[in-house]
């Protein structure tokens, strides 16, 4: 348990110190595995520590990513990404039977598609740049808003970071279970269904 709290400790650093110096390298925008951390976080911590530590490792990064930014402390776009990493909870609450590695990196991808899909959608629905029509949802699901980068970008580095960090963290259930004798039998089972 201790590497898989180290790797949510270290995802909040990461997403705060790209938050600051994000805006000079675009690859890091967005490069937080905070879905990833939803989806994994019931395989190690209780139901409810698996259903608060997404959500409160975002408050924490926003919180403090808005007071460097000068924004408000809370916003209506955060309810939806608070909404969306909840919905990646329950699924993570979902498959916590479920000890096949494919079965989470498929889940991964789900995550972070929903996400985007989600929280761009409710930028289209709020956000008065974009046109309340097909081609409006259309283009904040891909170029956003004139002046920033395109929102497929955000897109593709989170995509890319929970896929890493869900295997990641999978390699440390790996890890805790050649390690500990009584965690062997239970890890062993990773790769194929739990019924097998």
């Amino acid at each position: 348990m201790i590497p898989s709290f180290t790797l949510f400790v270290a995802v909040v650093l990461y997403r705060i110190l790209a938050g600051y110096y994000g805006a000079e390298n675009s690859w890091l925008l967005n490069f937080s595995p905070l879905a990833a951390i939803a989806l994994c976080g019931p395989l190690v911590f209780p139901r409810r520590v698996a259903l608060i530590l997404p959500l409160a490792t975002l408050l924490v990064s926003d919180l403090v990513l808005n007071v460097h930014f000068g924004a408000a402390l809370i916003t209506g776009e955060m309810m939806a990404r608070y909404g969306a990493l909840a919905l990646v909870a329950l699924l993570g609450l979902r498959l916590r039977e479920s000890r096949r590695v494919g079965t989470f990196l498929l889940a991964s991808l789900a995550g972070s598609t929903g996400f985007y899909l989600v929280t761009n959608t409710v930028s289209w629905l709020t956000a008065p740049g974009y046109a309340k029509t097909v081609a409006g949802w259309c283009q904040a699901l891909t170029v956003g808003l004139p002046g920033y980068l395109p929102t497929w970008m955000f897109f593709r580095n989170s995509l890319v970071s929970d896929f890493c960090f869900t295997l990641a963290f999978v390699g440390c259930l790996v890890l805790a279970s050649q390690t500990s004798p009584a965690k062997k039998s239970e890890m062993s089972q990773l790769g194929k269904p739990v019924n097998a």
